[in-house]
């Protein structure tokens, strides 16, 4: 049975953020709200929690896309290659933002992401989510839980979420009705920026 607890996101409890912390760091899963849709995550360096998580999915760990949230851009240089500086800008200037980021990965990635040469880089625009990764002080991974309805590829409301999912994780966190379009995919680990899924989030900025 998985845990459901509510958390405001203009003024996260840090008290109920030390809860999913402790969850994260024991190897457990969690679903999160974030600035698009509720996604599935944990603790990047748990690797037992991370093949739960691909289980779930039913992918190979090695073959898994999946996100990496972070708190901000301080981290970067741990899970990517150096960037130049015209990438690094248009970072900036979407972070946090409902945007993923393809970007070149580095030789320190965590074990299971060794051999991948780009990474998916996410700053949500969710406070909850943000003081998660701060006070675990690493990224969690993400993949956005779909739903099997044809109607409604996501589904947005958090104790539906529990119904399904109850057995699976160790938490499910209401942040409130959570969006149902996924975030835009940007692929910049090439010269050029490729919109690779066209998703929440305004294009023009780049």
């Amino acid at each position: 049975m998985a845990e459901f607890i509510r958390i405001y996101e203009e003024n996260p409890n840090p008290r109920e953020i030390e809860k999913v912390v402790r969850i994260l760091r024991s190897g457990g899963l969690i679903i999160y709200p974030t600035d698009t849709v509720y996604g599935l995550g944990c603790d990047i360096t748990n690797i037992k929690a991370l093949e739960r998580v691909a289980r779930i999915k039913e992918v190979k760990l090695e073959k898994a896309n999946f996100s990496f949230v972070c708190h901000d851009l301080s981290n970067l240089s741990d899970y990517v290659k150096q960037i130049d500086t015209s990438v690094f800008k248009i970072l900036k200037r979407a972070l946090p933002g409902p945007y993923t980021f393809i970007l070149p990965g580095s030789k320190t990635l965590p074990n299971p992401f060794k051999k991948k040469k780009t990474v998916g880089i996410r700053v949500p625009d969710n406070n909850i989510a943000l003081e998660i990764v701060k006070q675990l002080g690493n990224p969690i991974i993400s993949t956005s839980i779909r739903d099997e309805d044809e109607v409604l590829e996501y589904t947005t409301d958090p104790e539906l979420i529990l119904e399904k999912w109850d057995n699976l994780v160790d938490l499910v966190i209401d942040g409130g009705y959570g969006g149902n379009e996924a975030s835009t995919v940007i692929d910049l680990s090439e010269d050029t920026p490729i919109v690779v899924r066209e998703g929440k989030g305004d294009l023009e900025i780049f």
